[in-house]
């Protein structure tokens, strides 16, 4: 069978703090090992990755993703989306219909599998029907969050490790927090520390590795003084020039780092139907 040679497809950055499109490309084909090669590297500098014009089997996704690493496969005490005792998330449908995850509303800024030792390096998405108006996602550029920050606050989050609690084991009769106050709290599940300041393992940037709304602590430091500054630093994420927002076609793969970005989705109508299918990459322990 052929394969896509480098002449055959572009590979346009976006008018954005992130993002490029890749045109002329068939991902349900066999794939050239220099394209392979091009597009990690646009992903290192872009972050991600926007593919027009897909149709792919789930097979022919899962393909496509094994270009770029091995499956993301959560430990069996670690819940995550979709994931059960024993059971491997593979093509997880992101989907408002037929059992689907992530239902309809609001989706805040985040990044996926943080909570869990060695989150994943990335993930694919691919939209089968979209709906007429809301259901976008946006990206958020984390090494273009840190580099913004003045020296003083570089300083001084330089060397903080973060905890990131699991949000699918938590209180549903409480209210969500977004700080970890109470340490009296329970664990009832492992948490690991991770830096607030990660090095990406490919490109060597820094990043502000902190999600928008996940609940938080910062180790070693007083409940009351984290808690302060993981406001300050939410508030400096929360800027529209950090990020893209992509309204999605029918048929566009997004590959994102999920080392180097947050992404949020706009909720949208119930009763339109929203089918997208997602991959997710395995990683490595963040420093």
């Amino acid at each position: 069978m052929p394969t896509l040679t480098s002449i055959d497809f572009q590979i346009t950055p976006l008018d954005a703090p992130l993002g490029a499109v890749v045109t002329g490309l068939d991902a349900s084909q066999p794939v050239a090992p220099n394209v392979i090669l091009r597009l990690k590297q646009a992903l290192r500098n872009y972050h991600i990755l926007i593919f027009k014009n897909q149709t792919l089997s789930d097979e022919q996704l899962l393909q496509f993703s094994f270009y770029f690493g091995s499956l993301f496969v959560p430990p069996d005490d670690i819940p995550v989306l979709a994931s059960a005792p024993g059971v491997v998330p593979v093509v997880i449908p992101i989907s408002n219909v037929n059992n689907g995850y992530t239902g309809t509303g609001e989706l805040d800024f985040h990044s996926d599998h943080k909570w869990t030792p060695y989150p994943s390096s990335g993930s694919l998405l691919y939209a089968q029907e979209v709906p007429r108006h809301g259901g976008d996602t946006a990206w958020l550029n984390l090494n273009l969050a840190y580099e913004t920050l003045d020296e003083f606050t570089k300083q001084r989050i330089a060397d903080l490790q973060l905890i990131t609690y699991n949000p699918f084991l938590r209180d549903r009769n409480a209210p969500p927090a977004k700080y970890r106050r109470d340490r009296t709290i329970p664990l009832i599940s492992p948490v690991f520390l991770h830096p607030l300041v990660r090095t990406h393992p490919e490109s060597g940037k820094k990043i502000l590795y902190l999600d928008y709304a996940t609940e938080v602590e910062i180790a070693g430091l007083d409940p009351a003084e984290g808690a302060e500054l993981i406001e300050q630093l939410r508030q400096h994420l929360n800027r529209p020039q950090f990020y893209y927002k992509h309204k999605w076609s029918a048929g566009d793969i997004v590959y994102w780092d999920n080392q180097s970005t947050l992404h949020y989705r706009e909720a949208f109508d119930p009763n339109e139907r929203r089918v997208m299918k997602r991959v997710s990459l395995a990683g490595s322990r963040p420093f």
